[in-house]
């Protein structure tokens, strides 16, 4: 009887990947860019910060609180009056930035008589912030119309704020604002809140 010779088989059956697994491995990596983009946007628009200098946004934001920074809204929308803003103090990338209160907008008429905001010939209203009379009218001691896309700001501490009142500040170009103050965290950490 003879005998099969077996001898090296060089020969090995190639292994064949199924459409569902080629199809799991699209859909994981799918979901893993989605998930890289949402991130993204998450922290460029939501997650950028900035620190608060001063006192000048007293009770609202106070010294040394960490500023959560919307980025997002803005590019939707102009800033309103009453917006908290981060900007920095035309456009000088040498600064720090700053957080003031949107007071007047594009167009609006702004002046300060008797330590009082007027906008558009009206007094501001008493709002849940109890604001000092200002000692220091600055530029706007005379009226004055702002352009199409110039922002009047003021410190909620108005005393104690150099905002666009002070010659060196002046209007806030749109250009300038970085995005709205949305979110605050104390320095201790222990104290934290949306930005009103």
């Amino acid at each position: 009887m003879g005998r099969k010779n077996k001898g090296l088989c060089f020969y090995h059956r190639r292994k064949k990947i199924s459409a569902g697994t080629v199809k799991e491995i699209f859909s994981w990596m799918f979901s893993i860019c989605v998930l890289t983009f949402i991130a993204f946007v998450l922290v460029y628009f939501g997650g950028m910060t900035t620190s608060m200098i001063g006192v000048s946004m007293e009770p609202s934001v106070q010294n040394g609180d960490t500023v959560y920074i919307d980025r997002f809204t803005y590019i939707l929308g102009e800033p309103k009056q009453g917006d908290v803003i981060v900007f920095l103090p035309n456009g000088n990338e040498k600064s720090h930035y700053y957080i003031k209160r949107v007071v007047a907008v594009p167009g609006d008429t702004v002046q300060i008589i008797g330590g009082r905001l007027y906008v558009n010939n009206e007094i501001e209203p008493t709002g849940e912030i109890a604001l000092d009379r200002m000692t220091d009218a600055g530029i706007a001691e005379n009226a004055i119309v702002l352009g199409n896309d110039e922002y009047f700001v003021l410190g909620d501490n108005r005393n104690n704020s150099e905002d666009s009142r002070s010659a060196n500040i002046g209007m806030v170009k749109k250009e300038h604002i970085l995005g709205r103050a949305w979110f605050y965290r104390g320095g201790s950490g222990n104290v934290m809140g949306f930005v009103k």
